[in-house]
C-alpha cells in the first residue's frame, strides 16, 4: 500500500493525524498529503497523510483490461440500444476477472477501512482524524461504523446516501442532474451572444436535445470520433460537476461543437475534450472507473437480471427521458465472477462529523446527503444553497465553508446546529 506523509510544522503543538480521500471509488490520494497547502492552519497540527487504497493507483492495483475509461453510459432510446450496453458489460466484468479473480472479494471499503485504521496503529496514534469527498465520505462514515471509538474528528465533504451507494450509485441523480442542467442552460442564454445556444433557458435545453435526437439517428461526427447515444447524457454529465464562471464558459463551448456536429457541420475535436474521448474510446485516460468498479461490486451484489435494468429504465422514461437511460442502466457487477463476501455496512452511529455540501449537487444529491446526515445522529450539516457543484471545502471559495471545517479540525468546534452558509460569502471569481 502507498503511503505519504507531510510531518506537522509546530511539534509542539501537533494534534496528531489527518488521513484524506478524495472519492472515486477508485481515486488515487497519495496528493491528499497536501491538504495543509490550501489550509495552513492544518499544518501546524496535523501530519496530513494521503493513501492510494488497497488495489488503487501505485498500491498493488488490480488492473481491469479496458478499451474505455468508464462503465457510465447511457442505454439509449430502445431495446436495441440496451442490449448494447449489456455486451459492453459483460466485456467490462471479464476484463477485470482476467489475472485479478481471487482478489475481487477483497476490493472493499469495509477493507479500506481497515486499511484506514492499520495506518493509525503504524503511526502510532490513538485516534484518526479524516477529510473525505464524495465517494470518501462512504468510506469515512464506514471508518465510525467499524472504528468509531477511534475516529477523531471527521469531515465530511458531498456525502453519498449510505443506502444506495453501490452499483446503483447513480440510480437516483436524474432529477439533481436535470436541475444542474437547467441552471447551466440559464447561465447559456445570458451568454447566447458568444455561444449561440439560445436566447433563453428553454432555447438552450432544446438545443441540448437536438444534440441528443440527432445523435440518437447517426453518431454525430467530431473529428475522427463517432458520439451516439450512449455518450452524449455522459458528456453533459461529467461537465456539470462545477458551476463555476470558468466551467460553465468551457461546457458550453463544448455544447456548441456538438451542436454544430449534430447539424452536419464538420468539426474538430476541443482541445478540452480530447482526454475525455481518447478515453472513453480507447481507455487510454484515467483509471479511475476501472479501480473503483471491483470496490462497487464487492460492497453490495446487484441484480443480475438485465430485464430489472430495462424494465426500470422504461418505467422512468417520460420523467428521467435525457439522464435516466444513463443513471439507471446496467453495470458490469450484474455479471461480476464473485460475489460480496461480507454485509453491506449498515450506517448508524453518533460519531461526531461535520458534513459540508451543495443542495444543487449533481453527483451526490442533496437528499442522499440528508440521508447520511441523519445515519449520522452526531454529525451537523452546513449547506451551500443555490449551488450546483460537487466538492466544496478549500474548492468552492466559500469562506463560511472553510472556516467552518478549519475550526472543527484545528479546534475542536462543531456548529451548534445545522445551518445554511451565504453563497455571498464566496471568493470573487
Amino acid at each position: 500500500m502507498a503511503i505519504s506523509r507531510i510531518k506537522a510544522t509546530d511539534p509542539a503543538h501537533r494534534r496528531g493525524v489527518l488521513l484524506g480521500n478524495p472519492g472515486g471509488p477508485g481515486g488515487p490520494g497519495l496528493q491528499m498529503a497536501l491538504l495543509g497547502h490550501a489550509a495552513p492552519a492544518l499544518t501546524t497540527r496535523y501530519d496530513t497523510i494521503g493513501m492510494d487504497p488497497r488495489f488503487v493507483g501505485r498500491s498493488t492495483p488490480i488492473n481491469c483490461r479496458w478499451k474505455t475509461d468508464t462503465f457510465i453510459r447511457s442505454a439509449g432510446p430502445n431495446r436495441h440500444t440496451f442490449d448494447e450496453s449489456v455486451a459492453l458489460m459483460k466485456e467490462l466484468a471479464a476484463g477485470c476477472a482476467r489475472g485479478n479473480r481471487d482478489l475481487l472479494p477483497y476490493a472493499t471499503t469495509r477493507n479500506t477501512a481497515r486499511d484506514m485504521d492499520v495506518i493509525r496503529a503504524a503511526l502510532g496514534e490513538r485516534k484518526l482524524s479524516y477529510y473525505g469527498v464524495s465517494y470518501g465520505t462512504y468510506l469515512g462514515a464506514v471508518y465510525t461504523q467499524m472504528f468509531g471509538a477511534r475516529a477523531d474528528r471527521i469531515v465530511l465533504d458531498s456525502a453519498v446516501d449510505p443506502d444506495v451507494y453501490g452499483p446503483g450509485l447513480f440510480s437516483k441523480n436524474a432529477p439533481a442532474l436535470t436541475a444542474a442542467l437547467k441552471h447551466w442552460a440559464g447561465w447559456a442564454a445570458s451568454h447566447d451572444k458568444e455561444y449561440g445556444l439560445g436566447g433563453t433557458t428553454a432555447e438552450v435545453l432544446a438545443t441540448v436535445d437536438r444534440i441528443n435526437q440527432a445523435a440518437t439517428r447517426r453518431p454525430l461526427r467530431v473529428g475522427a470520433y463517432r458520439i451516439d447515444s450512449h455518450v452524449v447524457p455522459y458528456l453533459l454529465f461529467v461537465r456539470l460537476y462545477d458551476d463555476s464562471e470558468k466551467a460553465y464558459a468551457g461546457f458550453a463551448a463544448e455544447v456548441r461543437v456538438l451542436a454544430d456536429a449534430a447539424r452536419g457541420a464538420s468539426v474538430t475535436v476541443p482541445p478540452s475534450l480530447k482526454e475525455t474521448f481518447d478515453g472513453l474510446f480507447t481507455g487510454s485516460g484515467a483509471t479511475e472507473d476501472r479501480a473503483g468498479t471491483p470496490i462497487i461490486c464487492a460492497d453490495r451484489a446487484a441484480s443480475r437480471d438485465p430485464e430489472t435494468y430495462f424494465r426500470d429504465i422504461q418505467a422512468h422514461r417520460a420523467d428521467e427521458p435525457l439522464f435516466g437511460p444513463m443513471t439507471r442502466d446496467i453495470t458490469p457487477c450484474a455479471f461480476w465472477p464473485t460475489a460480496p463476501v461480507e454485509p453491506t455496512t449498515t450506517v448508524r452511529n453518533d460519531v461526531p462529523v461535520l458534513m459540508v455540501g451543495a443542495d444543487g449537487d449533481p453527483a451526490t444529491p442533496y437528499p442522499g446527503q440528508q440521508a447520511m446526515h441523519r445515519a449520522l445522529t452526531g454529525s451537523r450539516l452546513l449547506t451551500l444553497p443555490g449551488t450546483f457543484r460537487h466538492g466544496l471545502c478549500l474548492a468552492a471559495g466559500n469562506s463560511c465553508i472553510d472556516t467552518a471545517v478549519e475550526r472543527y479540525l484545528v479546534g475542536g468546534t462543531l456548529p451548534n446546529d445545522d445551518a445554511a452558509c451565504d453563497t455571498s460569502a464566496n471568493a470573487a471569481g
